[in-house]
């Protein structure tokens, strides 16, 4: 019926018109939309060696109407992804090896790939792991505790459990990966990443490089009229800098996905924000400080791209075994060091050992001394004790009884594990990523998944279970 085609073609006009007119704002949804679409799947297919159809179902399988109407292509023989709204509004993710892959905001793809000149050197050949069978473990109870990680028990809110290792005393004892997962897969640790910048910096503190508790080398804050001058890394590495910054995912023209998914680079977009309240004053989850704290390391290496690109592999991942670990970069080179860090299961399992190990590594010091120690001191305005310096605390405070509710933590996940060792500490990132390191029990336990809001994942069971699992502690 015509009126059916005309109520059809206005409601298409709508569409474009809508898409339009957000496409041309400072802040367009559509664009921020289009960009997670293409990195997530350019990533997806080139780091973690997926196919299309599996990421495009799983991470890009989004109930939100703009999704709807982003297509994805990739194109493999020039390792890159393209998202489009509509049609309309298109944005392009680039591969390269060594780098993963980076977005094209306010940089062509052309620019991106003639930096290719400095990539890193080549990842060195995986450490085997020792995987001697652990005599003191409840074998009944760990492989329960694994079953009721991977288990549904309510579909329509499915915990998609991908990976999971068990580690006690550098020995591999469990692992578990889903169907077209495997140990050999790099996936994404989300704010996990947070944790690699941390010993980024303990590395440049043991060099002598960085000075937590001297103000953070910050070039917009140099004046001393600046109100921002007197903020300490310190303070940046506890999330209580004071600086103004909306984390929120949900929220898509939030400061945490206009800086990811649309700012050529991440730290300084955080670096530009407004001082709210005085340093120390309170606490504020913010992948914003973490890229700040990312752009320091960068200017703390110094020297050409290709030092600063190879230095994490040289100081750190090479050093630990972590082989399989890439850090991706923001259009400026500079690392995006709160969210995009990919590795097998394995190597997640490789940096909990670091932390474990109070920074040690075949014998070799890695992390300064009291580095572990610093990291995993409660930060006075956390609330209840939960966060340290990048990475979350079970120890609560108090003593009689320890204050350690099942408390909300940043967007994604529980704060405390009530069930699990006081002595747990986490590297935690969005939808469900974990590597848990329990000094009682010498374990390190990595859980990968995608587990979106509403899912029945439970992290502090999990860990608990897994926990009571090793009778025998130090």
């Amino acid at each position: 019926r015509k009126w059916v085609r005309r109520v059809l073609a206005a409601a298409a006009l709508l569409l474009v018109a809508g898409i339009t007119v957000v496409a041309v704002r400072g802040r367009s949804p559509a664009s921020i939309g289009a960009a997670y679409f293409a990195k997530v799947a350019c990533s997806g297919v080139f780091v973690s060696g997926r196919d299309l159809a599996s990421v495009r179902n799983g991470e890009l399988r989004l109930d939100v109407p703009l999704a709807k109407v982003i297509s994805v292509d990739v194109d493999r023989a020039q390792g890159v992804a393209t998202a489009s709204v509509a049609g309309l509004v298109k944005r392009r993710a680039v591969y390269r090896q060594g780098l993963g892959c980076t977005l094209d905001s306010e940089v062509s793809v052309e620019e991106l790939k003639r930096q290719s000149g400095w990539l890193p050197a080549p990842p060195a050949a995986a450490e085997p792991w020792n995987e001697v069978v652990e005599q003191s473990v409840v074998r009944d109870r760990l492989n329960a505790a694994l079953d009721d990680a991977f288990a549904e028990p309510e579909p329509a809110h499915p915990r998609r459990t991908r990976a999971v290792v068990v580690v006690r005393d550098g020995a591999l004892v469990a692992e578990r990966y889903a169907p077209g997962f495997s140990r050999e897969m790099r996936l994404l640790g989300w704010s996990m990443g947070k944790s690699v910048t941390n010993a980024l910096v303990g590395i440049l503190v043991r060099q002598g490089k960085l000075d937590l508790h001297a103000p953070a080398p910050v070039p917009e804050w140099s004046a001393p009229g600046d109100p921002r001058h007197a903020i300490t890394l310190d303070q940046l590495m506890r999330m209580s800098s004071g600086l103004e910054f909306l984390e929120s995912y949900s929220d898509i023209e939030s400061d945490v996905n206009v800086m990811l998914f649309r700012k050529p680079s991440a730290g300084g977009y955080a670096a530009d924000k407004p001082l709210i309240r005085a340093p120390d004053s309170a606490w504020e989850y913010s992948s914003g400080t973490t890229n700040i704290i990312s752009r320091i390391v960068r200017h703390a290496v110094g020297g050409t791209l290709a030092d600063y690109w190879t230095f994490p592999r040289r100081e750190l991942f090479d050093r630990i075994g972590m082989s399989s670990a890439i850090l991706e970069p923001d259009p400026t080179g500079t690392f995006v060091g709160s969210s995009f860090c990919y590795a097998t299961a394995r190597d997640w399992a490789r940096l909990g050992l670091l932390f474990l190990n109070d920074g040690v590594a075949h014998g070799e010091r890695i992390l300064p001394e009291g580095w572990v120690r610093y990291s995993t001191t409660p930060t006075a305005k956390a609330p209840d004790g939960q966060y340290g310096a990048q990475i979350w605390l079970n120890a609560g405070v108090g003593s009689a009884p320890p204050k350690r509710p099942a408390a909300t933590g940043p967007p994604h996940d529980a704060a405390f594990w009530p069930s699990a060792p006081r002595d747990a500490f986490a590297f935690q990132g969005f939808e469900g990523q974990h590597v848990f390191v329990v000094p009682s029990h010498r374990l390190v336990v990595v859980r990968l998944g995608l587990s979106q809001p509403g899912s029945t994942w439970n992290a502090g069971q999990f860990i608990g279970a897994v926990a009571a699992a090793f009778p025998e502690t130090l």
